[in-house]
């Protein structure tokens, strides 16, 4: 009977250990904004818990305040903040602070919890588009994801002028500090393949529209990440030679960024974060068995 389950790529797996188990992480594929990885040893909730972490308390970096100097421009000063907000920010996580846990108290933020950028642009003798670009922050690591997002468009003689003060958040807050587009996990795939039974008629082969199996001397598993759980290789095969069914304690994530952080250090916080948040319950029960709380 053989198995097929997700490879690693080479040089890319780590264990992430933690109190009363391992986690195992395997990385299947990496880009610049995209992560895919394996992990077992942990069950749904666990799963889930890190999916909403990393969706929605992860911070980021986003125009939250905004000064509008001059603004000739047909678009309203409130519509111009808003998508100065949407604009993804890289971030820097080590250099900056939440402003909840900030010691300034000051509304604008101050060194340690904001980062100040201004943009100034005027059309001479024609309409343009004024782009992320021109965005000019004091921090040149905390700066527009993409420069070629366009913010808006003035005709001859129109201007704007602003400062804008970015700051840490939080996606459950507001969108705009989501730090992922799109974080999503599902039950890693178990095939089975009976040798003894299996004919090598390849209709399974044939059933399986993503490419998971393939017939090289035999049926084997040459894909089985992009498995999506659907048996038709199981209904198609005449033997009953391959089953797939799924493994209780193993996922595969895919996690893409903004590009405000690298995907892994998404992952890599999450798991940080609901560490903290087991030990603030831990405390509290603790607390409530001394009838402290």
């Amino acid at each position: 009977m053989e198995h097929g389950v997700p490879e690693a790529v080479e040089d890319d797996a780590y264990k992430i250990a933690e109190e009363g188990g391992i986690m195992d992480v395997k990385i299947l594929k990496r880009d610049e904004n995209r992560i895919r990885f394996f992990v077992s040893g942990v069950d749904v909730s666990l799963a889930n818990s890190l999916r909403r972490i990393m969706m929605s308390e992860v911070p980021s970096m986003a125009i939250e305040d905004v000064f509008i100097i001059e603004n000739s421009s047909p678009m309203k000063d409130e519509m111009l903040a808003h998508r100065l907000g949407l604009i993804p920010l890289k971030t820097d996580l080590d250099s900056y602070v939440l402003p909840s846990n900030c010691t300034c108290n000051s509304d604008l933020g101050c060194s340690k919890c904001s980062v100040t950028l201004t943009l100034e642009s005027e059309a001479q003798d024609n309409y343009r588009t004024v782009y992320s670009k021109e965005l000019k922050s004091i921090d040149p690591d905390v700066v527009p994801v993409s420069d070629q997002i366009p913010i808006v468009k003035l005709a001859q003689g129109q201007k704007i002028r602003l400062e804008a003060y970015a700051k840490l958040g939080l996606g459950l807050v507001n969108a705009k500090w989501q730090p992922t587009s799109n974080c999503s996990y599902t039950y890693a795939a178990d095939i089975k393949v009976d040798r003894e039974t299996c004919t090598l008629c390849n209709k399974c082969v044939d059933a399986c529209l993503k490419h998971v199996l393939a017939l090289n001397g035999g049926v084997q598993v040459v894909d089985a990440e992009n498995c999506n759980l659907c048996k038709a290789c199981e209904a198609a095969c005449p033997e009953d030679a391959i089953r797939v069914d799924w493994l209780q304690d193993s996922f595969i994530f895919t996690v893409e960024s903004t590009g405000v952080l690298q995907p892994e250090r998404i992952f890599l916080e999450s798991i940080r974060i609901l560490k903290d948040k087991a030990s603030e319950l831990t405390s509290f029960i603790e607390q409530l068995k001394k009838g402290e709380a």
